[in-house]
């Protein structure tokens, strides 16, 4: 967190000067970015993310690239931006949504309906290609090349692994990623919230252009941990996107946590208890053991 609150970037990029000012902690799984709400002097309420290095500088301008091209319902209003000595993106205050869980099921289809408009969504021009990704999101490839840490989570054992490994790996490399929908990409209760009955999105800095099936498929293992349906009985088929992410959270889960998101593998553990089951029931391999 920065010593002061930074009342001149807000104002720069606002417009307006912040009259109050309280920092907030992140509800998310590791930040290296800090935030503040504040109240300005024009009657507006702000909530700002300050970069605390060059790395969430970087995520910062993606999430500006979003927020300046695409007005949307299911998109927070963009309030300011301030790219200098402090890299700062301002958008309005979503304290008084609801954030969840626990969740109904008229929200979950809240979340599905907002996702559908994102990708009927124009994507803004310079996102990356989720098909130039294949190679960071099939986590079977770390696993292909040292399988221990997987194994020591506990998820599996070393016979199911060497039974099961083939197909999950030969899934991840060949499902289709390629699309021109509007990407989200990081889809969770933490970076969403639901206003009048809409749901709205934040943390556009994992933005893409691809297939919009992944949106979903990825959101459902942590949708499941709190408390929603079984992944399959939202999406009936994944066309291989269960094994993909199932891979995606595995293969990390055993790894040594980042500086910047120390809780972050314990999170992708848990999700991969829900994808790994989900993807051998679509591949007809046995269950985990």
């Amino acid at each position: 967190m920065p010593k002061s609150f930074p009342a001149a970037e807000l104002a720069a990029a606002t417009g307006a000067e912040p009259v109050e000012s309280a920092p907030v902690q992140s509800g998310g799984y590791g930040t290296n970015s800090a935030h503040w709400r504040a109240k300005l002097a024009d009657g507006r309420r702000a909530f700002a993310k300050v970069a605390l290095d060059e790395t969430a500088a970087e995520w910062l301008r993606q999430e500006y690239l979003v927020y300046s091209a695409v007005e949307a319902p299911f998109m927070p209003e963009l309030l300011g931006w301030h790219d200098g000595e402090q890299t700062l993106l301002a958008i309005a205050d979503l304290s008084d949504a609801y954030w969840p869980p626990p969740w109904t099921l008229e929200q979950i289809d809240a979340v599905r309906l907002a996702l559908d408009e994102v990708h009927a969504t124009a994507p803004p021009a310079g996102l990356p290609l989720l098909s130039d990704e294949r190679e960071w999101l099939n986590g079977w490839e770390l696993v292909v090349e040292d399988a221990e840490p997987l194994l020591s989570t506990g998820l599996c054992s070393r016979p199911w692994l060497e039974q099961a490994l083939p197909a999950l790996l030969e899934t991840g490399r060949t499902c289709r990623l390629d699309g021109d929908a509007f990407l989200h990409l990081d889809v969770r209760s933490d970076n969403l919230c639901l206003r009048e009955g809409r749901a709205v999105l934040v943390d556009w800095n994992l933005a893409h252009v691809g297939n919009p099936l992944l949106d979903v498929v990825a959101w459902l293992p942590s949708l499941k941990l709190e408390g929603g349906p079984d992944p399959w009985e939202l999406v009936s088929d994944s066309r291989g996107f269960a094994a993909l992410m199932a891979g995606y959270f595995a293969a990390r889960s055993g790894l040594p946590p980042p500086p910047t998101a120390p809780h972050v593998r314990e999170f992708q553990r848990r999700q991969a208890e829900i994808a790994l089951p989900w993807a051998a029931r679509e591949l007809g391999l046995p269950p985990p053991f």
